[in-house]
């Protein structure tokens, strides 16, 4: 059984969210006593300078002091100390906001949410602090990677009937991406396959023997010397599956540092290198908004860089 939902939680800090630990039955005399055993990575005496700083919250919200003594069963707010981070030098733009929707132009770079080694450099917690809006919540997802259009929902109440829309696949999405100009290839094309996380190395996903799980159209739009730009049409929402689905075809997105080959993630105090971003953009997104009946359409306003070397041939931001 879940536990119920908190009467209680505390609001972001800087955008990051407040972390939950609940006291289990045990003997610990205090609540410094049990945070020091169950969060060691924190010293003794660091968490006491949390509880006498009133850093430490109970579930009504009271801040927990020094000498409390430890009662099992209740549930403890805290923040952790994120790691530093070195910080992504793009911007998000605000596309739309009324009092249900906020849709962002998300740039290359910056993840969707905190997790793992990024916490304040990501568009959710960069929005939280900009806004002050507690219960923004995404209700899709970008690769940190990929750039371009992302919608929230502002309210509670509304965010089952917005995530309804991508688990019903009730939302027309299209991507573009910069990649390898294939002649032989006659487009427009379908890829149907299926997808499947790969067992020997992390966060690689392969094309497997199996039922389809994974479709995509793909339109070329314009060739562009040895490059051309494509338009993707996902109809389901695989990990990496524009990615993949592109490189089974010979044609790896410019910049993408999964495929074909997988490089390496720059080592801790290593400068994250900005200059060369994966060259994939969610272009457009529309649905019908199922709480106000609206038509809605979104696009981005970012474009796609070929290296300096290849010329376009005609204008980047045709949308056709």
């Amino acid at each position: 059984m879940s536990r119920p939902a908190p009467a209680w939680k505390p609001p972001p800090r800087q955008g990051v969210g407040a972390s939950a630990v609940a006291l289990p039955h045990g003997d610990w005399p205090t609540v410094l006593a049990f945070l020091a055993w169950r969060l060691p990575k924190a010293s003794t005496a660091e968490w006491a300078q949390r509880l006498a700083a009133g850093e430490v919250f109970d579930e009504t919200g009271q801040p927990v002091p020094p000498d409390a003594a430890y009662r099992p069963g209740q549930r403890l707010w805290y923040w952790r100390t994120p790691p530093a981070e070195q910080p992504v030098p793009f911007q998000a733009e605000i596309l739309f906001q009324d009092t249900h929707l906020l849709v962002v132009d998300k740039p290359h770079f910056l993840a969707m949410t905190p997790k793992g080694r990024h916490a304040r450099e990501t568009l959710l917690a960069r929005l939280q602090h900009q806004l002050g809006l507690d219960t923004l919540v995404p209700i899709h997802r970008l690769d940190r990677e990929t750039a371009g259009v992302v919608v929230f929902s502002l309210r509670p109440q509304d965010r089952g009937a917005y995530q309804a829309l991508f688990r019903e696949r009730a939302v027309a999405k299209v991507y573009e991406a910069l990649a390898p100009d294939r002649a032989d290839l006659a487009f427009p094309l379908t890829r149907h396959t299926r997808l499947a996380p790969c067992s020997e190395q992390f966060m690689v996903v392969r094309e497997v023997p199996g039922e389809p799980n994974a479709l995509t159209r793909i339109e070329l739009i314009e060739r562009l010397g040895d490059l051309a730009r494509y338009r993707l049409h996902p109809q389901t929402g695989q990990t990496h599956q524009l990615r993949v689905h592109l490189n089974a075809l010979g044609l790896p997105i410019v910049g993408d540092r999964i495929y074909p080959v997988l490089q390496p993630a720059p080592a801790a105090g290593e400068a994250e290198d900005f200059s060369a971003p994966l060259q994939l953009l969610a272009r457009r997104i529309a649905f019908t908004d199922p709480v106000t009946g609206q038509a809605r359409v979104f696009e981005s306003r970012r474009q796609l860089a070929l290296p300096p070397s290849i010329p376009s041939m005609s204008s980047i931001s045709d949308w056709s």
